[in-house]
């Protein structure tokens, strides 16, 4: 079906766009330092590689009922 079309893409590190719709790709996270809230500890949070989804305009028009 469709999401594994665009999981397919993404995994090859292509962008996939839905014209108007939305825009999905991937975008690489560096590696930080962190703080756990609940006990104030620093730890390192590794780099990784996320799913980044944007809103096309026609989507983002409706859903402000413009």
């Amino acid at each position: 079906g469709l999401s594994s079309v665009i999981t397919e893409q993404l995994v090859k590190g292509e962008k996939v766009t839905i014209p108007g719709f939305v825009t999905f790709e991937t975008a690489d996270r560096a590696a930080r330092t962190g703080r756990n809230p609940q006990t104030g500890e620093t730890l390192q949070i590794a780099a990784k590689r996320a799913v980044k989804v944007s809103a096309g305009q026609s989507l983002k028009r409706a859903v402000a009922g413009n």
